[in-house]
């Protein structure tokens, strides 16, 4: 299994991990506005068509940016800055742990703020009867991550408190599944389409439901459709921690059988050293 990037091992693998962590978490109309990446482009860069080195990442929020730079060294410049209309105020270094805490923070702000926008407007129109009801509530692939971190804002106070928290807890389970089954075949498909489609599909459920009703009404059954919603949830919920257990099982025996190949490999080396 291959170990991520850090910033000392890949400097520019790592610096690109941090830019698709904002691409497969922002809309694309809100990344192209909030990041900007300085690159150095050599002579050999442009006759190959490279893209070139990164040497800077910036991303600003509504009230504040965050600069990293980067010099073959390695040699890092990690800077925290107070904007108000595009103009700094006042600014200060950070390690670049600091860093990256601010900037996970960031860029879970711009996304929150993003799917806030994306369902006022969508309730909008759902008000006028030109949208069905819950139709802002998606999970698309291109922005897999971040939409499921989202739902919570976007379900906002339309379902019961403890289904929003149920949606946060299923939300990242399935994150943290999704890259431990890339690749995997059928067991890749079954989490996607439990993250694009059970979970989407059982909340837009809910939400189709005239409001007084969701609230008022009982079932033959004793439950009302908040008692329902939060069952469906609670079954998806074990559904995803069977997902994500199995998935880290199989994490685990690959480095039991790695464990064993280097124990033999170095067993190897020290009869040959003998």
């Amino acid at each position: 299994m291959t170990e991520p990037a850090t910033a000392d091992s890949d400097p520019q693998v790592f610096l690109g991990d941090l830019i698709a962590s904002v691409t497969r978490t922002l809309p694309a109309e809100v990344m192209d506005r909030v990041l900007v990446v300085d690159r150095t482009r050599t002579l050999a860069d442009r006759f190959a068509r490279r893209d070139g080195t990164i040497t800077q990442v910036r991303l600003t929020g509504t009230n504040e940016s965050l600069t990293l730079s980067y010099e073959a060294g390695p040699h890092w410049s990690a800077e925290w800055a107070r904007v108000y209309r595009g103009a700094t105020i006042s600014q200060h270094p950070m390690t670049l742990g600091e860093w990256l805490t601010a900037f996970a923070g960031q860029v879970a702000a711009l996304a929150a703020e993003a799917a806030g926008d994306s369902a006022a407007g969508s309730r909008a129109l759902q008000t006028l009867g030109i949208e069905p009801a819950g139709s802002e509530i998606r999970v698309s692939e291109s922005t897999l991550d971040g939409d499921l971190l989202t739902l919570p804002a976007r379900l906002g106070s339309r379902v019961p408190a403890e289904a929003i928290a149920a949606v946060r807890r299923i939300a990242e389970l399935l994150v943290d599944t999704l890259p431990r089954v890339a690749g995997q075949g059928e067991a890749e498909v079954i989490v996607r389409r439990t993250a694009m489609v059970y979970l989407p599909d059982t909340l837009r459920a809910y939400l189709s439901l005239p409001a007084d009703w969701a609230v008022e009404h009982v079932f033959p059954d004793g439950t009302t459709p908040g008692q329902a919603l939060i069952s469906q949830l609670t079954a998806l919920e074990e559904a995803a921690k069977r997902m994500r257990n199995a998935a880290v099982e199989h994490d685990a025996s690959a480095l039991l059988i790695n464990g064993r190949f280097l124990a033999d490999r170095f067993a190897q080396s020290r009869l040959d050293l003998s």
